[in-house]
């Protein structure tokens, strides 16, 4: 996509950020408070947090994001990555942008020398993971969930 940008999460962002992680959370079903919002951009705008934000802009629109973050590996005895969160706008999707998205935390993640970067999606998410899987590997690994009340 010739007209396609990743930048940075920055606090000017804020407006675009939140419609876009609020339409994330309906595609997942997720109820999310606000409070929950606003921490998750307390994090992303911190200088001191290791999270990260980047966003697809196509034509001086915002059309996605991608969140990321950096986490221990002791079995490896280093930091990898994380890729928490990817969305694109329904209307954008199968114009490589999450893949732009993706390829961008991997430039990132090679700059932090992860050796790898690690993410998890639903199984019933045939689109991402068509694209996932012409891009990585798919573990033989199960994730599991603990609730803690």
């Amino acid at each position: 996509m010739s007209n396609l940008e990743i930048c940075d999460i920055q606090k000017k962002h804020y407006e675009v950020w939140i419609e876009l992680y609020h339409k994330y959370a309906e595609y997942y079903q997720v109820d999310i408070p606000k409070d929950n919002f606003d921490l998750t951009w307390k994090w992303l705008t911190s200088e001191n947090y290791p999270f990260w934000g980047i966003l697809a802009d196509v034509d001086s629109k915002i059309v996605g994001f991608a969140h990321f973050r950096s986490l221990p590996s002791p079995l490896d005895s280093c930091e990898v990555g994380f890729l928490d969160d990817l969305f694109v706008l329904q209307e954008y999707r199968g114009k490589k942008i999450g893949y732009s998205l993706i390829e961008k935390v991997h430039q990132i993640g090679k700059s932090k020398n992860w050796p790898y970067i690690n993410w998890i999606t639903k199984d019933d998410n045939y689109t991402a993971r068509t694209l996932y899987d012409k891009i990585s590997t798919k573990t033989d690994w199960n994730f599991y969930e603990l609730i803690v009340k």
